[in-house]
């Protein structure tokens, strides 16, 4: 079965203007411009191949995973259920909840992109897997060792 499917980017334009960012608490507009070519979009790249990446995300109580940049197509799932607070290049600031099972696909075109970081506001550990498309317009961005599955010895 064959299914014309429209893909929509989910670009999100950086807003270079500073003022735009006031509301934010301070350091995170530096922190962003430092994450602007970020591809650490989890805490553990646990696989790897040619065409994708696999992902787990992991953010305790009160903590939050650091400015990133999504390039290429991808999708997450959320594996526990909580209350997370996004900061967007944009400027804007989103408040969620999310679910087990919850999943979402994004996609980005040439030249487009995410910037974007995800801080825990519930009680509960949040959970995710982000599985990360390589074969996009995009080149991806290298991944520093140290953010590899160590495997036990």
């Amino acid at each position: 079965m064959s299914t014309n499917l429209k893909t929509v980017s989910n670009h999100v334009e950086r807003n270079t203007d500073p003022a735009a960012f006031a509301h934010w608490p301070d350091g995170f507009y530096e922190e962003m411009l430092a994450g602007l070519e970020n591809g650490c979009v989890g805490s553990t790249l646990v696989s790897e191949t040619a065409d994708m990446r696999v992902w787990h995300l992991i953010i305790p109580v009160g903590g939050r995973a650091g400015f990133h940049c999504h390039v290429n197509r991808y999708f997450w799932s959320a594996v526990a259920s909580g209350k997370a607070r996004g900061y967007f290049s944009s400027g804007e600031i989103k408040d969620v909840e999310h679910y087990v099972g919850e999943t979402k696909h994004y996609n980005y075109g040439a030249g487009e992109s995410m910037v974007h970081s995800v801080e825990n506001i519930g009680d509960t550990e949040l959970s995710f897997v982000t599985v990360e498309f390589l074969d996009g317009e995009n080149p991806a961005w290298p991944i520093p060792d140290d953010m590899r599955l160590k495997t036990p010895a």
